[in-house]
């Protein structure tokens, strides 16, 4: 079964979205479609800015999302998913891809999702770290003994195994990767990002993207989407809007997800956006199945 899947920020690179919008009438119309929505021409960032102003949120979040929604609507024919799935911010792309919310509707989303983000960054001094070589529950036990109410640190995306990012205060993340290398970890290695994204940290955004959330059409999706919060695939339009809001402050089961996409029969992934990370993670997930194959978009 083909599986196609959506990364989240991270992977944005000046000149992304270029060659589409010069060679393909369609992705012309989406991109300036999605200049207008957004009130600003995120194209001139996408296409020829620097790599400081792709990495404000508020433009990061909108131009992953755009390259990998209009990179799978370009594919006309070829692009036939039998499940999709998105990595955090991806699963809105996905969301759009399988036909549960409007392209319009998505980019609105993802935008008041970065602004929201920002916003709950600014409040509190936080970010993420990356852990290698070690297994999530001795992560899990670590963040636990770290946290204090006020000084949290969590286990935010379970990427792969032997991968995980963790989440929270700045102080109570480094107190944890010390711990963790002291339990064996590989490498803790911090990450170039603005705050704790899938933490108790993101309720303040996860409240104001609620009420957006909540007042967007959802359709009942052309194929299962396997969401973050639960891993599990979800066609009821109401079971993926709660889904969708939990996201924000859960952590992002990828592994799991994966798994049980293949558990489900899907052989062939597809992603779909820039760069490879998910398509490195599923190889590590799927390790010694042979019959699993992840690729770009050929």
């Amino acid at each position: 079964m083909k599986a196609f899947v959506f990364p989240g920020q991270g992977a944005q690179f000046s000149g992304m979205g270029k060659d589409l919008y010069e060679n393909n009438q369609l992705a012309k119309e989406l991109f300036d479609k999605a200049n207008e929505i957004l009130g600003f021409r995120i194209t001139d960032i996408m296409f020829e800015g620097t790599d400081e102003e792709l990495k404000q949120t508020k433009v990061t979040q909108p131009a992953v999302f755009l390259h990998s929604v209009i990179s799978a609507l370009c594919m006309g024919d070829a692009f036939q998913p039998e499940m999709v799935a998105g990595h955090s911010l991806g699963e809105f792309s996905a969301l759009v891809a399988c036909g549960a919310i409007s392209f319009e509707d998505g980019l609105t989303l993802v935008y008041k999702r970065a602004m929201a983000m920002q916003k709950a960054c600014e409040t509190a001094p936080s970010t993420m770290a990356a852990i290698i070589g070690l297994a999530d529950d001795i992560i899990e036990n670590i963040c636990g003994e770290v946290s204090t109410n006020d000084n949290i640190v969590v286990a935010a995306n379970y990427n792969c195994p032997g991968q995980v990012v963790i989440s929270g205060n700045i102080d109570a993340v480094n107190a944890a990767c010390e711990k963790l290398k002291e339990a064996g970890a590989k490498r803790a290695l911090p990450l170039k990002v603005g705050g704790a994204f899938h933490s108790p940290l993101m309720q303040p955004a996860k409240e104001e993207l609620q009420a957006a959330i909540e007042s967007t059409t959802f359709n009942t999706p052309k194929c299962p989407i396997y969401q973050n919060v639960d891993a599990k695939g979800h066609t009821n339009p109401e079971e993926i809007k709660t889904n969708l809001i939990a996201q924000l402050t859960a952590p992002v089961r990828w592994t799991n997800e994966v798994e049980n996409m293949i558990a489900d029969g899907a052989t062939d992934f597809t992603e779909c956006g820039p760069g490879k990370v998910l398509q490195g993670t599923i190889a590590k997930i799927a390790k010694g199945n042979e019959t699993v194959t992840a690729h770009g978009i050929e």
